[in-house]
């Protein structure tokens, strides 16, 4: 029998993740309560940036494999696994996770089944949640029907979420039962062909697996954060010494980039959340060193920030900032916990007059920080800057002509906040450039003039 299968929540994860399994051959139905998110599925078009989303969805849209509905109901009658992929953002006080829509899903999905089904988690949850998710499927679904969950956690990439659903690194299942093990090896058939290791594991382990990888990523970030504070009164480099650390296989170098530090909608929240279940087990120690690592990571914006200030001599009020980059990584339009917004909110309240450009995020950024202006190109952005920051590494920001950007600013004064820009093309063109845990560069200062060229 082919598997035919929903998705409760159609945000980042959940409209990707419909959209794949459609590419894997599956029947798909994606459930929301937005009617405009709906609306824009069904059309084939995504809600937010992510490459090669739109053409899966035009393509498995128009082939009828895919559709989405604000009905519950039709995806309970008609499916016989449900994924639910809604969201578990902060709670709004606290530290924890809220899960108010995992319940008010499960619970409306529970009442209006038909048939027996397999509820799969991939919401990033606290661990524990799964086992209590079953008891209110029993406790909802009609009498006769019986349900059964699993968990396999999701470990996508913002701006990589096709590429990481169909090949991923590794696959995860939670399972209770052997039914449940051979539902989701039916489902990643292809990955597993692959070679794509299996872990098969208890839905508590499945449930922590995503939590503890976030976690562990932001502390290596913050780690290396951590080390530009000794780096700077060192006057060392700490992207030597991140390059050198890298090379260790135990380590490996990738997030250990020192910089403004991380944001998005996964990484902050699910440090936190876990941070907080932690607390409420009483694994004191875990939380000490999460709660620590979140406070590096914050500081690191106020770093940033600092050296703005420093750089156009110690007050901000009146300067002209170009801001490049609002989204908390390339590739996205996500601009949840930016750090480059939060820098660019930062130095507004000092008086500076900030020109925000974001290839892709502009509309998003707009939505949360109204108050700073936002130009429709890097032109725009650098013209007349008495300071510019490079705060999200898109890659025209990174292969920008130095000469060409001297020729707009009316000071060659950059900090490079993601230590992406390369210090001695941007000095070469007259530029005073400054990495985050770099050694200090002492170079003149450009002052824009009648002749662009002129450095004094």
């Amino acid at each position: 029998m082919t598997l035919k299968i929903s998705v409760i929540g159609t945000g980042y994860l959940g409209a990707t993740h419909a959209a794949c399994l459609a590419e894997l051959g599956f029947e798909v139905i994606g459930v929301d309560s937005d009617g405009g998110k709906v609306a824009h599925l069904n059309a084939g078009v995504a809600p937010f940036a992510e490459p090669g989303l739109d053409d899966l969805l035009n393509r498995h849209v128009s082939t009828g494999r895919l559709r989405f509905t604000t009905d519950v109901s039709e995806a309970a009658a008609s499916s016989d696994v449900h994924f639910l992929c809604v969201g578990t953002p902060q709670a709004g006080s606290g530290l924890s996770a809220d899960l108010s829509a995992v319940w008010t899903c499960t619970r409306e999905l529970a009442r209006h089944l038909t048939r027996d089904c397999l509820v799969i988690g991939k919401s990033t949850v606290p661990v524990g949640t799964a086992e209590r998710l079953g008891s209110e499927l029993a406790r909802f679904a009609p009498t006769g029907i019986r349900t059964s969950v699993a968990w396999n956690p999701e470990f996508l990439r913002e701006g990589h979420g096709v590429h990481d659903t169909l090949h991923p690194d590794r696959l995860v299942f939670g399972v209770a039962t052997p039914d449940a093990e051979l539902a989701l090896r039916t489902i990643y058939e292809q990955a597993i062909a692959d070679g794509v290791p299996v872990h098969v594991t208890d839905l508590a382990t499945a449930e922590l697996a995503k939590s503890a990888a976030n976690a562990f990523l932001a502390t290596k970030i913050s780690f290396i954060n951590a080390m530009t504070d000794i780096s700077e009164r060192a006057d060392a480099d700490v992207v030597a010494l991140a390059d050198i650390l890298g090379d260790d296989p135990r380590i490996g170098r990738r997030f250990l980039d020192a910089g403004v530090g991380f944001g998005g909608g996964c990484l902050p929240k699910d440090l936190r959340a876990l941070s907080a279940r932690a607390s409420e087990l009483g694994a004191r120690s875990v939380t000490g060193l999460l709660r620590e690592v979140d406070a590096i990571n914050l500081r690191a914006r106020t770093k940033v920030a600092e050296l703005a200030r420093e750089l156009t001599g110690g007050d901000l009020a009146g300067r002209r900032v170009a801001v490049l980059g609002a989204a908390f990584k390339p590739l996205s339009d996500d601009v949840r916990d930016s750090p480059a917004l939060d820098v660019a909110r930062r130095l507004h309240a000092q008086g500076a007059d900030v020109r925000v450009f974001d290839p892709e995020a502009a509309l998003n950024a707009r939505a949360v920080a109204p108050e700073l202006t936002y130009v429709a190109s890097l032109e725009s952005a650098l013209r007349d800057a008495d300071l510019v920051l490079h705060l999200t590494e898109w890659p025209q920001f990174v292969e920008m002509d130095p000469h060409w950007a001297a020729s707009l600013v009316r000071r060659r004064v950059v900090v490079d906040g993601r230590n992406r820009l390369d210090p001695e093309r941007w000095t070469m063109a007259g530029w005073t450039i400054q990495g985050i845990g770099r050694p200090k560069r002492q170079q003149p200062v450009a002052t824009r003039t009648a002749d662009a060229a002129a450095v004094i």
